[in-house]
């Protein structure tokens, strides 16, 4: 398989990108729910109901949200009524803000936030209905072992949902999304973040992960199956999703 270029936050040699991305995160953790929603124009709330609905049809009762962040997603699944739903990130700055999030709207006795490992799940084998990512396979440092891991904890017939940015390839949202990509978002997130390495190394981040095909053969390869992409909004992010057999 081709090597990868990878892709770190501060591209300090002596750290580990997982390193990198919980810093990065930890230090944008009070601003990133704002700055998340401004500089997609509230498009990822409609993107995030789209990838829920395609767990629908197994009805989930339990829900694995990983790289769940502020927890974001793991409230948008709220919507199929399960029992128990589990945000897992790397980052402690993050989760402290969606742990408050989840007692403000009263559901933190369905969802538990907790500190962790995507490549390292503490889960037993099979244990969720459904497992979830927005917008964080492309932070995985080893994609293929994260990817395992996730399918690793779903039960035989779940279904995972992965929601990641993509590259637009035609006009004219290809060249409104470099553009934004390039100037809008860093300028306004390095500005309210404080941050300046954190919303450059987003469209960076984009610009190396594989996406469409590439990415679904690698599911497929990993061990998914019934492997589909979506694109919405023109092709600035894609809903993958397969099951496990």
């Amino acid at each position: 398989m081709e090597e990868r270029k990878v892709v770190k936050p501060y591209g300090d040699q002596d750290r580990s990108k997982k390193e990198e991305v919980a810093e990065m995160f930890n230090n944008i953790s009070g601003r990133y729910d704002f700055l998340n929603h401004f500089l997609s124009l509230g498009i990822d709330k409609i993107w995030r109901r789209k990838a829920v609905k395609k767990l629908k049809e197994i009805n989930p009762e339990r829900i694995l949200d990983i790289a769940t962040g502020t927890g974001d997603f793991a409230i948008q699944s709220l919507s199929l009524k399960p029992t128990e739903v589990v945000g897992v990130d790397i980052s402690a700055g993050m989760l402290e803000v969606g742990k408050t999030k989840m007692k403000a709207k009263g559901v933190d006795h369905i969802v538990r936030m907790e500190l962790g490992d995507s490549e390292n799940l503490s889960f037993e084998d099979g244990y969720f209905d459904a497992v979830t990512v927005a917008f964080g396979v492309r932070n995985f440092e080893h994609l293929e072992k994260g990817l395992g891991e996730m399918l690793r904890v779903t039960r035989s017939g779940g279904r995972i949902v992965i929601l990641e940015f993509s590259k637009p390839k035609r006009f004219p949202v290809k060249h409104y999304f470099a553009f934004h990509s390039k100037y809008i978002i860093p300028f306004f997130g390095k500005r309210i973040s404080k941050d300046g390495r954190a919303y450059a190394y987003l469209p960076e981040s984009v610009a190396a992960f594989p996406e469409g095909k590439e990415f679904t053969d690698i599911l497929s390869q990993v061990g998914y199956e019934k492997v589909s992409a979506e694109t919405v909004s023109g092709g600035i992010a894609t809903i993958y999703s397969g099951f496990k057999k």
